[in-house]
């Protein structure tokens, strides 16, 4: 690995307390994690520049079958606007969707240096627990998540711009939100891991103007 690389590794590895955070966000057919169907999954995996500035890697996604016996509330539909039986939605089997998902997180966390991914979602508890739900369903042994360690953006925008909902937490931030596109797995997981480095470069800024401050006393 070239020095420069590692140097970033390095402090990627470091920055977290040793995870890398991605990003992740799911559409579902309810609010049981156990009885409904998971649908769509994103992630965006968050790496970190020369300046030690963090910035979104191109988001991964994937429709998702829904599993045998499952549960889809019409009214989860509605707000999605998913049709599960669309078939140009090449829709995947969940333990295929999730080695889509974690064979590029696996390969960051290797890249960084990192013990293993924290996920980051906005109410990041329901998307942790439809993973976490679809990965015992599937016996999957190599999931790369910590299993109930999350940074959540809900909470994160809540402190820096005293807006716990994400389109108005997102534009509060300074970026624009399209109300046409939200509730899409993608959408809402590439506007989450804006926010989400845009709270952690507010948070750095501030440390500087701090240091300066006192050195300037």
């Amino acid at each position: 690995m070239h020095k420069q690389i590692e140097a970033y590794a390095e402090r990627m590895s470091t920055r977290f307390r040793g995870f890398l955070p991605v990003v992740v966000d799911v559409e579902t057919g309810g609010f049981d994690p156990h009885r409904d169907a998971l649908l769509e999954i994103a992630a965006v995996i968050v790496s970190m520049d020369g300046r030690g500035r963090i910035t979104p890697e191109p988001v991964v996604s994937t429709h998702v079958e829904a599993f045998a016996g499952s549960n889809i509330d019409p009214k989860s539909l509605e707000i999605t606007g998913i049709d599960p039986d669309q078939p140009l939605r090449a829709a995947l089997p969940e333990r295929a969707a999730l080695d889509l998902i974690f064979k590029p997180v696996r390969a960051a966390i290797k890249a960084t240096g990192c013990q293993r991914a924290i996920l980051v979602g906005h109410n990041a508890a329901f998307d942790l627990g439809f993973l976490n739900a679809a990965v015992r369903r599937t016996g999957h042994k190599r999931n790369p998540f910590h299993p109930f360690s999350c940074f959540d953006t809900a909470t994160l925008g809540g402190l820096a711009y005293g807006q716990t909902v994400l389109s108005r937490a997102v534009q509060a931030a300074g970026f624009e939100w399209n109300a046409n596109e939200a509730h899409s797995a993608v959408y809402d997981a590439e506007r989450t891991a804006a926010l989400f480095c845009a709270i952690v470069h507010r948070w750095r800024d501030l440390e500087e103007l701090e240091r300066e401050r006192v050195s300037a006393a």
